[in-house]
């Protein structure tokens, strides 16, 4: 027993320390005496080849970031995503799929941060993405919105309508093709369904349409109150409807050029190609015919399109494609608007109980306008024109008598002054507001809205009957006393209205309310601060028919009144020289009557007319009137256009280069050549000097050289000289030319003086004949066509030229100083020519004046010096020149 104790205590013997001895080792001791080295992998450290952030986060890293859980890592990656894209443009065209992928995706996130930086990058990605480049991803951006709008979180609602506003904003026409689940999308953010046992009760059909199946509904969660998110839902809804009209296909869908053959086939059974943009017509919603037998046998049932007019299950096929589409979901919708009109006019009525139940709020007013505007775009919604009478019919037997009860009741109405709420409103609940738009609106469009809407469900009256006399008679009244009491209208405004007077006067069989209509028009014409585009817009409403009917009115009076018929033909001439389209419509229609095609004469209007000097005399092959201008034409300018083309690619050695201040590239003809052309311009101006209306010649001249010459770089010197002979001949004072024709005269006006500059240099004795020329050509051109000489003055860059071009352009003003028909011209553009001689000054870098110099200078001044006495009344040419 003795030996086991002790060999216990063995086992657990106490180890006893001494003072100055070591300490001896445990036996779990860690040894530490060892070294480490790292491990590197070179490839789990390389950073993403490409364009980076200033965070070092290439678009691969920031793109994974959106799926991170953390609400902030998202934020920063879309706010990286944006500045990498900024700097570094071609990353969006070859990651445009992931980006709105995983954008889009991102519309529906939980945190408010998130979805804010989401539509800012959705914004800056559309105004870089056309509509052709998105159009393949745009279901699922329009998948991913309709989740928003529908979503169970108030926030994320709010927040898709910002998103819409963008697609709005750039996609309305990828939008408007798949308006079928974001119209549902919209009602079901105002309202939701009823069931069908609360709303039949057992005892009606679920068949019947006047059955009421949404109901507004209420959501106390908002930010907002019911009548401001209404109004904001309402606002957007407008929009999307304005899309859908707006961006409608055209309803000719054939591409091929109008004729009896297909693509420009001729009589003679040759066809002419028509060129087609394939890339273009892939995303565009234009039908392509194609036809068989190479065009020759037209087949119209073979009708392709490259892309297809709505995708499955989605678009104006399903949607609103047919008049009964569009009365089933203005079935579900005009009630919710009047509902919501009713409940707003209701809150009013605390308000303008006492004042008048005319007045109205600011909140109340803009819901009704927006009401009254989507009710406007309902109409417009039929697929075609004829069936918005059929819409107009439907409107008026299902709801004109809701709409007099609700609308027409209060009529005109006027805005309440209510008074400002004295408590200052919090700045952190007012900046987690949602902005309501459409929160201004004044009274006289919200009443020129409704009038509008109104007259459209009225109807013609029959005589001695006057149906709509009740509701109408306000709305005359309005109309009347706006357009003659001097209201201040905005052009649209005014075109709502004249529009109004227009079916007005159309639909109702009383002459005096007509003619009081009528003078009403003619009173607010009569102002004196109307713009031009305001007075055209009242002469194409009012008198349209009066001037369609001045063509037929000439076929019908004929040789009887020759004074008359003048008088009919000035007018005719002066609308159809505005562009009026219902006049040059019926000119077209009515042109056989009035021209003889076979002729080529106006042989059936009076000898003394304004186009009688068109007739060619008797002959026994009569030529056309266009065959004769061609000839002209091309006589004119003295080449074909094989040799004009061929000029385009001549060496450089043969022409006279280009340069800042020569901008056309000059063909130098020979002298013999240039006075032989320049002997056919005389006799060729007198030809056209001869015709009748030589406002209608040149109008001709100034279409061709437009279309035919003014794209050339390379110009024959005696064409240039000619065009400006001819042009400032037939161009009367009071006939601007267009900016077009403008431009190109004052290139070949600034280059042919610096090739004459360049003649008086070299001073061969066998050129003098051909400076003169030049010379007269250019002083003609520039004293006789307007703002020619403006334009020359307005092309000079001298900071553009070379140090041997400067003393050039100081001889060529130094000439155009020294010449007597050219000063008055010059003085009315005396702040360009100052600053084109400041800068000759500034940019000549010689140490003394050059003689070039003082003398343009001493031109100068002596020209300047003339003005002031014998000039000084002359102030009519700077409006001229």
């Amino acid at each position: 027993m003795k030996s086991k104790r002790k060999k216990r205590q063995d086992d657990f013997q106490k180890i006893k320390l001494k003072v100055g001895k070591k300490k001896p080792r445990a036996d779990n001791a860690t040894d530490t005496n060892f070294r480490s080295k790292g491990i590197h992998l070179s490839e789990q450290l390389r950073r993403e080849a490409g364009p980076t952030t200033h965070r070092q986060l290439g678009i691969n890293d920031l793109l994974s970031q959106l799926h991170h859980y953390n609400g902030n890592v998202k934020q920063t990656a879309l706010q990286g995503l944006r500045e990498l894209l900024l700097k570094n443009p071609p990353l969006l065209e070859q990651h445009l799929s992931r980006l709105l992928s995983e954008v889009a995706a991102v519309f529906t996130d939980k945190d408010a941060n998130v979805r804010m930086a989401a539509t800012r990058l959705l914004r800056f990605l559309a105004q870089c993405v056309p509509g052709e480049r998105a159009a393949p991803f745009f279901p699922l951006l329009s998948a991913h919105l309709s989740c928003a709008m529908t979503h169970i979180e108030t926030g994320i609602q709010e927040d898709a309508l910002k998103v819409l506003d963008v697609l709005l904003e750039h996609y309305p026409a990828l939008l408007a093709s798949r308006p079928t689940v974001l119209l549902t999308n919209f009602l079901e953010l105002i309202s939701h369904r009823r069931s069908s046992s609360s709303s039949s009760g057992g005892s009606k059909k679920p068949t019947d349409m006047k059955e009421r199946r949404w109901t507004l509904s209420v959501n106390p969660s908002k930010s907002v109150t019911g009548q401001q998110w209404r109004l904001t839902v309402l606002f957007r809804l407008g929009r999307f409807l304005q899309a859908i009209v707006e961006e409608r296909p055209p309803e000719q869908g054939d591409m091929c050029v109008p004729s009896e053959g297909v693509f420009g086939s001729n009589e003679e059974g040759g066809l002419t190609p028509l060129d087609l943009n394939w890339e273009e017509l892939t995303y565009s919603r234009t039908e392509v015919k194609v036809y068989e037998h190479s065009g020759a046998k037209p087949s119209p049932r073979s009708t392709f399109s490259l892309r297809p007019e709505v995708e499955p299950g989605a678009g104006l096929g399903e949607g609103l494609g047919s008049a009964e589409a569009v009365q089933n979901f203005a079935t579900t919708l005009v009630p919710l608007l009047l509902e919501v009109w009713v409940e707003a006019s209701a809150t009013d009525s605390t308000w303008n109980a006492s004042e008048g139940a005319h007045l109205l709020s600011s909140d109340a007013m803009s819901i009704l306008f927006q009401v009254l505007s989507i009710l406007q775009l309902l109409r417009r919604l039929a697929p075609q024109r004829e069936h918005q009478d059929i819409l107009d019919a439907w409107f008026r037997s299902e709801y004109l008598e809701n709409f007099k009860q609700h609308f027409m009741k209060n009529f005109p109405y006027g805005v309440l002054d209510t008074p400002k709420q004295k408590k200052k409103p919090d700045p952190k609940r007012m900046k987690h507001l949602p902005p309501v738009p459409g929160q201004v609106v004044e009274p006289l469009g919200l009443n020129i809205t409704l009038c509008q809407v109104m007259v459209a469900l009225s109807q013609r009256q029959d005589a001695g009957r006057d149906k709509d006399a009740d509701w109408l008679l306000p709305l005359r009244t309005f109309v009347r006393d706006t357009l003659a009491n001097g209201v201040k209208l905005s052009y649209k405004q005014l075109h709502m209205l004249l529009d109004g007077v227009w079916k007005m006067a159309l639909k109702e069989r009383s002459r005096a309310v007509t003619e009081d209509l009528l003078a009403a028009v003619y009173i607010h014409y009569q102002q004196r601060n109307l713009t031009l585009q305001t007075r055209s817009l009242l002469l194409s409403k009012v008198l349209g028919r009066w001037l369609a009917a001045l063509p037929v009115q000439l076929c019908q009076l004929g040789h009887r009144n020759p004074a008359l018929s003048a008088r009919l033909i000035l007018s005719i001439q002066a609308a159809a020289s505005r562009g009026n389209k219902d006049l040059l419509s019926s000119l077209q229609s009515n042109a056989c009557r009035l021209y003889d095609p076979q002729e080529g004469v106006a042989v059936l209007l009076p000898a003394k007319s304004s186009l009688s000097g068109w007739s060619m005399g008797s002959q026994d092959a009569p030529l056309q009137d266009v065959d004769y201008v061609s000839f002209l034409f091309s006589t004119l300018t003295g080449f074909s256009s094989e040799d004009l083309a061929t000029l385009q690619d001549a060496p450089d050695d043969t022409t006279v280069p280009p340069s800042p201040l020569s901008p056309l590239s000059l063909y130098p003809t020979l002298l013999e050549q240039f006075t032989h052309h320049w002997d056919v311009v005389e006799e060729v101006c007198h030809c056209l000097e001869t015709l009748g209306s030589q406002s209608q010649c040149f109008d001709i001249l100034q279409n061709a050289i437009c279309k035919y010459l003014c794209n050339l770089g390379v110009v024959p010197d005696s064409l240039a000289a000619g065009l400006l002979v001819t042009v400032s001949r037939l161009l009367e004072q009071s006939v601007l030319p267009n900016e077009a024709l403008l431009r190109f005269l004052a290139q070949c006006c600034l280059s042919l003086l610096a090739l004459l500059v360049t003649f008086q240099q070299e001073a061969p004795s066998e050129t003098t004949h051909k400076r003169e020329a030049i010379w007269s050509a250019c002083v003609s051109a520039l004293s006789n066509i307007p703002r020619l000489l403006r334009a020359v003055l307005q092309s000079l860059r001298v900071g553009d030229l070379c140090e041997e071009e400067l003393p050039q352009l100081g001889q060529i003003l130094s000439m155009m100083l020294q010449h007597s028909p050219l000063r008055s011209h010059l003085l009315a553009n005396t702040s360009l020519l100052q600053h084109v001689i400041q800068e000759l000054t500034r940019y000549s870098h010689s140490e003394t004046r050059e003689q070039w110099l003082t003398d343009l200078l001493y031109c100068y001044s002596v020209t300047m010096a003339h003005a002031s006495t014998a000039h000084r009344g002359n102030m009519g040419l700077r409006d001229m020149y």
